[in-house]
């Protein structure tokens, strides 16, 4: 079986304790927002749970509190970072939608199976 890996940004690249939008790769429907902390990568598609609208309201800005959670520019849900769990707002419960990655050399890369950092 042949994994397929995509490197979507250098680790450096991305704000510790914040995020990085990775524009749609050719022929995708959505971008995605990767998360850090410290040395650890999260990657989730850019589409909140509520009404199905990114999570920012410009390019590559979003709003983080503590290294711990990302919030939903338009109605203030809040996201673990870990999880992509909604743990307050209007979409409580709900989930983003995770994109497996792990980081290799200081480079963040997208594959088929997640690491969990």
């Amino acid at each position: 079986m042949m994994m397929t890996a995509t490197a979507l940004c250098p680790l450096d690249d991305i704000p510790d304790g914040g995020g990085r939008q990775i524009a749609p790769a050719e022929g995708g429907e959505v971008a995605i927002v990767v998360l850090r902390r410290g040395d650890r990568a999260w990657a989730y598609r850019n589409v909140c749970p509520h009404f199905s609208i990114p999570l920012n309201y410009e390019p590559d800005t979003f709003w983080t509190y503590d290294s711990e959670h990302l919030m939903c520019a338009h109605h203030s849900a809040m996201f673990r970072f870990e999880d992509g769990m909604c743990v307050d707002g209007p979409c409580l419960g709900a989930a983003l939608t995770r994109v497996p990655v792990r980081v290799e050399a200081r480079m963040v890369i997208e594959s088929q199976e997640d690491d969990g950092v």
